[in-house]
């Protein structure tokens, strides 16, 4: 697999797109919360500096880093050559939820994007990400997260499969998305709670809160990969469960990914007929539960809210 990325070295050089007013163009700005990303967040800067767009430009892309690796050099190395490229420094980690704030605080642009460090778009996903919001009535798209692992591995079936039935939820109903690594929403949300771990999900009952639509936007496909281990699956799935749990409690929203009734329905589209595919899915089945009670326990019974997570390592870098 490979992405048509754009070789238009002038793009990199360029100020054109600051601080220029348009008409009829969204103005967006694109953030990225980063945390030890040294092997992916060049590629990513340079997929986002290669996008084609009609309705939008992006006047600014931040990056929110609290490295200890090389990432910070390799942003500032890009500062250099665009002004649009932004370094935040966040002295402590204090989750990502902080840093979205820090990115809040100081985006100027209509339309803010929020894209995982650990992904890459193709060169035109943030424009068919953002242009839902051509109708003011929707304040909010999320795209389609695709992994690149090995679909013949058991771990990265279990990948495809998760993502694969996100996307099918979200085709059920396209303004009751499940939204995940990449998201774009005007710039109405201010803040978010520092202690929220599910950072996307907030943002969506903030924006439902506003009498804003939700839109699913399947052609803004972004890249990720998966977790490759056992471990490192249910690290993330007890984490994203433990913080389901919390949002609900604190703000009254549930995702439809937690809706039992919805998952079981779309099951099917995604289920593989063959024996291996079976089995691969009721194991995949077992290790979900399991990390929903894991979650439910740090929940519950730790009263924990992982706002700030041990980082599953093998999803670090997107592999074409």
């Amino acid at each position: 697999m490979s992405l048509a990325f754009s070789q238009n070295k002038q793009s990199l050089n360029s100020d054109e797109h600051v601080g220029r007013k348009r008409e009829n163009i969204f103005h967006v700005s694109v953030g990225i919360c980063s945390y030890n990303e040294e092997k992916n967040i060049g590629r990513l800067l340079e997929a986002l500096l290669s996008q084609r767009m009609q309705i939008a430009s992006t006047e600014e892309i931040m990056v929110v880093s609290c490295a200890t690796d090389g990432t910070n050099d390799i942003v500032r190395s890009f500062e250099e050559k665009d002004r649009r490229i932004k370094l935040i420094v966040q002295e402590k980690r204090e989750g990502k939820a902080a840093a979205i704030n820090l990115f809040l605080k100081q985006a100027t642009g209509e339309i803010l994007v929020l894209q995982s460090a650990d992904t890459l778009p193709t060169e035109s996903t943030i424009e068919n990400l953002v242009r839902s919001l051509l109708n003011p009535k929707v304040g909010m798209t999320g795209g389609r997260p695709i992994p690149t692992n090995d679909p013949h591995t058991f771990m990265g079936f279990v990948a495809h499969l998760l993502w694969k039935m996100h996307h099918e939820i979200s085709e059920l109903d396209q303004h009751n998305p499940k939204m995940g690594e990449l998201i774009a929403f005007r710039n109405v949300v201010r803040e978010i709670p520092t202690d929220i771990a599910v950072d996307e999900a907030w943002i969506e009952a903030d924006v439902r809160k506003r009498g804003l639509l939700l839109c699913y936007a399947p052609n803004a496909v972004v890249y990720n990969y998966g977790p490759e281990t056992v471990s490192d699956f249910l690290r993330q799935r007890r984490r994203i469960h433990a913080g389901h749990f919390h949002l609900k409690r604190k703000m009254g929203y549930e995702t439809p990914t937690m809706n039992v009734g919805k998952v079981l329905r779309v099951l099917p589209r995604a289920l593989s007929l063959s024996w291996r595919g079976v089995i691969f899915t009721l194991t995949a089945a077992f290790l979900e539960v399991y990390g929903r009670l894991l979650g439910a326990y740090d929940f519950f019974v730790k009263g924990k809210s992982p706002y700030v997570w041990d980082v599953a390592e093998t999803t670090k870098e997107v592999r074409l």
